[in-house]
C-alpha cells in the first residue's frame, strides 16, 4: 500500500509517495475472569451482556473494517491469564478463521499475576518472520484487571513490533488500583513499541466506548501522530443558531434609488 509524505517548498508542496508495510496484527485478550463482569450496555434482546462480548464483536468489527482497507493485512490471537499461549497461531486474512478464534474465547480461573515477558517473546519472534517477508509486526493487548499490575522484563534497545492496549477496568475501590495497572501498561508500551502506540482505557462499562477505541487503532503504525496529539473524536457541541438582531415589532426602512 501506498501513501503520500507531503513536503512544503518555497513554491508550494510537492508531494513524495512511500510504501506503507503490510501487517501481521497479533491480538492478545485478558482471559482473566474479570472478561466476564456484566457490563451496563444490553443486548439486542434487553439481556445484559458480558464485557467478553463486546470485546469479541469490537474484534471481528476491526478485522472486517481493516481488510476492508487492505486485504493483505492478516490476524492471528493469543490469550493471557498468567502467561500467553497461542490461541490461532498461524496468521490470516481469513474472516471465517478470524470469527472462529474469536468464538473460542472464554474466561479461565482467577490469576493474580499477569506476565507480560511471555508475550513479548512470542511476539517478537513472530515479528522476525514478518520482517523477512516485508510486513510488520503489531501486537494489541486488550486488558480486564482492575487490580493486578503485569510485568515483564524486556531489553530497553529491543523494540521488534508495534503495541498497543486497550485497558478496561472498575472504578478506583478499596481492592483496585487501575491507575497503577494503567501506569505499569504506558511503561511496558513506552519500553517495547517499535512505532508509535496507542493506549486506550475506560472504567464506564459501556460497549460503544471500546469500539471507539477499536476504531483508532484502524490507524497504521507508519501513518500515526503522537497519541498526544490524537485529539479525536472531538465532541459534539449543539450550535446555536445566530440571534436575530432585529427587534420582532421593528420595521426595518426601504429606500429607493
Amino acid at each position: 500500500m501506498e501513501a503520500i509524505e507531503v513536503e512544503r517548498g518555497g513554491s508550494g508542496y510537492s508531494l513524495k509517495p512511500s510504501r506503507l508495510n503490510n501487517e501481521d496484527i497479533l491480538f492478545c485478550i485478558d482471559v482473566n475472569p474479570e472478561s466476564s463482569v456484566e457490563i451496563k450496555t444490553t443486548g439486542s434482546n434487553g439481556r445484559p451482556i458480558t464485557r467478553m462480548d463486546s470485546i469479541k464483536q469490537a474484534i471481528l468489527l476491526f478485522v472486517h473494517a481493516k481488510l476492508s482497507m487492505n486485504p493483505d493485512h492478516r490476524f492471528a490471537f493469543t490469550t493471557i491469564a498468567k502467561s500467553a499461549i497461542w490461541l490461532k497461531k498461524e496468521f490470516s486474512s481469513d474472516i471465517a478463521s478470524a470469527e472462529a478464534a474469536v468464538r473460542g474465547l472464554g474466561a479461565t480461573s482467577p490469576c493474580n499475576h499477569a506476565d507480560l515477558t511471555s508475550l513479548f517473546r512470542l511476539a517478537a519472534h513472530e515479528s522476525r518472520k514478518s520482517t523477512a517477508q516485508n510486513r510488520i509486526l503489531r501486537l494489541i493487548l486488550i486488558y480486564c484487571r482492575s487490580s493486578t499490575r503485569p510485568q515483564h522484563q524486556w531489553p530497553a534497545n529491543q523494540k521488534l513490533f508495534t503495541f498497543d492496549v486497550i485497558y478496561l477496568h472498575e472504578k478506583p475501590g478499596p481492592d483496585n488500583c487501575p491507575q497503577e495497572v494503567y501506569d505499569a501498561l504506558v511503561d511496558a508500551l513506552d519500553h517495547v513499541s517499535q512505532y508509535e502506540g496507542y493506549i486506550f482505557e475506560s472504567g464506564q462499562g459501556v460497549a460503544r466506548v471500546l469500539y471507539r477505541c477499536m476504531c483508532l487503532l484502524l490507524s497504521h503504525p507508519q501513518q500515526r501522530i503522537s497519541l498526544d496529539d490524537l485529539d479525536i473524536p472531538k465532541p459534539l457541541t449543539k450550535k446555536l443558531p445566530p440571534a436575530d438582531s432585529t427587534p420582532p415589532n421593528e420595521v426595518v426602512p426601504v429606500t429607493s434609488q
